[in-house]
């Protein structure tokens, strides 16, 4: 996980938890083809087929979003040093 900052709150945890989870479902469902399961923001279990395999890459792409957001708020603003 070096690419998330050491300072994680714990929504960004569960974010970077269900995107290994989110990759690794459509990993197994583009290579296998048999349906998969993963749970979303809610802690619901979702089924994925290979019928609806865009729609968990879409999800993905939204877990992405929300970890890139959250990142995104736990920097400091850049001050320039004026000599």
């Amino acid at each position: 996980m070096d690419k998330f900052p050491v300072r994680m709150s714990n929504l960004t945890l569960t974010a970077a938890q269900r995107l290994v989870e989110a990759e690794a479902a459509y990993h197994a469902l583009l290579t296998g083809g048999q349906p998969v399961e993963c749970r979303d923001s809610n802690g619901e279990s979702v089924r994925y087929t290979p019928a609806n395999a865009s729609r968990l890459k879409a999800y993905i792409a939204e877990i992405k979003a929300e970890i890139a957001g959250i990142q995104s708020q736990l920097r400091r603003p850049i001050r320039p040093i004026w000599g």
